[in-house]
């Protein structure tokens, strides 16, 4: 049996590679801030989110007693064939539902589907477990009304980043509600699935600072809502794993994958080629071709009759 990375990674064009490696190459590697007061600083210089048109519209929504902020974007024409609820990155302590405004009215538009983002609270004023209470809200929220508002009851739920590991434990959450059976698919890019450092995995990442920021207080983060890795995996909808070959939580998403499979659920994983995390959202051909390939599959599970 032969077992490597080659064979594991997404098929795309050489050119798409090359311009990438180019792309990563003539660009200085990021990081996150380091202390609460570089998380400060950095809220601080962040540039409002780009408003799209037409624009998302807020709303706050209740569920299972909670009051959650939401941004929805529906189609600009037609009724939509079903709706997808977005939870955004940013590391638990940053951005907002807002910055993904423009993604998701293109996504609307694109797929005539309606796109619901959560604004959940951010550690590390509101650790863990607000954020995935309000995920969790939020989903429960669509699970009630969706037919009602949007005229269908078909689901699905993403993230990038901290929206993927949210998008899980919201996942976990609603299975063991019994309320799971509405989402048809999981678009899930490059989560962090380990956050206790008890993996090769969790202890690449284990001294940055947005981990205790969200759960440093917790004492075993092994908890399946922190680190979904850990959880009864059994019974979820079909998901589709987006990473990049140079991520740092690529090994992270390698063990999902195998746990998800394992445990009997449809599972697809693409990796991508001299991709680091968030690639995603960096102006690449190979982006968007990652990006085509995830529409396309999110299409497939919510316009099923």
């Amino acid at each position: 049996m032969r077992f490597a990375l080659d064979y594991l990674l997404a098929d795309v064009p050489a050119e798409q590679v090359d311009e990438a490696r180019g792309f990563y190459t003539s660009r200085a590697a990021g990081r996150g801030p380091r202390t609460p007061e570089e998380l400060r600083e950095v809220r601080a210089r962040r540039s409002a989110p780009s408003p799209a048109d037409p624009p998302a519209t807020e709303e706050m929504v209740e569920a299972a007693g909670a009051h959650v902020p939401v941004r929805i974007s529906t189609p600009a024409s037609g009724r939509a064939r079903g709706v997808y609820l977005d939870i955004h990155g940013g590391g638990f302590y940053m951005d907002s539902a807002a910055r993904d405004d423009v993604r998701n009215r293109e996504l609307a538009d694109a797929l005539r589907i309606a796109v619901v983002s959560v604004d959940y609270r951010l550690s590390p004023e509101h650790p863990w477990p607000a954020a995935p209470d309000d995920c969790e809200a939020a989903a429960l929220w669509l699970v009630e009304h969706a037919d009602a508002r949007f005229g269908s009851s078909r689901l699905a739920i993403g993230g990038r980043s901290a929206g993927a590991t949210l998008a899980m434990a919201t996942l976990l959450r609603l299975r063991d509600r019994g309320a799971v059976d509405g989402f048809t698919g999981a678009a899930l890019q490059f989560g962090t699935f380990d956050s206790s450092a008890q993996t090769p995995a969790g202890r690449r990442i284990a001294d940055e600072y947005f981990i205790q920021a969200y759960a440093g207080h917790v004492e075993d983060r092994t908890a399946p809502d922190i680190s979904p890795l850990y959880g009864d995996l059994h019974g979820l909808p079909p998901a589709l794993l987006v990473v990049g070959s140079k991520d740092v939580l690529l090994e992270d998403n390698l063990a999902m994958a195998g746990r998800l499979s394992a445990a009997g659920n449809d599972v697809e994983l693409r990796i991508y080629p001299d991709a680091p995390h968030g690639f995603t959202g960096h102006p690449t051909a190979m982006a968007r071709t990652a990006l085509s390939g995830l529409e396309s599959w999110l299409l497939e599970r919510l316009a099923q009759p």
